[in-house]
């Protein structure tokens, strides 16, 4: 029962994005047009919602101290790549 709950949260934490709802676009009267902000992201939220997963994860699939550990590591690790990547993404496709 406690895995099944650990795997449910641990599926939950990843299939969840987390959703800022600042406004990127600033208007520029003297063209008169939206321009985006660039963004360069430190990986901050993906490091800590991928170490979460990474853990939970490794819990639900029993792992000892040293797989735990691993879990939260690796977790992070891949949580902070993708946040990266995201941003760097959204930044070419705003022309910045």
């Amino acid at each position: 029962m406690i895995r099944t709950s650990a795997l449910i949260a641990a599926a939950l934490a990843t299939a969840v994005p987390s959703v800022a709802f600042a406004d990127t676009r600033v208007y520029h009267g003297t063209s008169h047009r939206y321009h985006y902000r660039c963004k360069r992201s430190k990986g901050t939220t993906g490091l800590l919602a991928g170490a979460g997963a990474g853990g939970l994860g490794a819990a639900a699939l029993g792992a000892g101290p040293v797989g735990l550990a691993a879990g939260v590591i690796g977790g992070g690790l891949l949580g902070r790549h993708l946040d990266k990547r995201h941003d760097a993404a959204q930044n070419r496709r705003n022309g910045c």
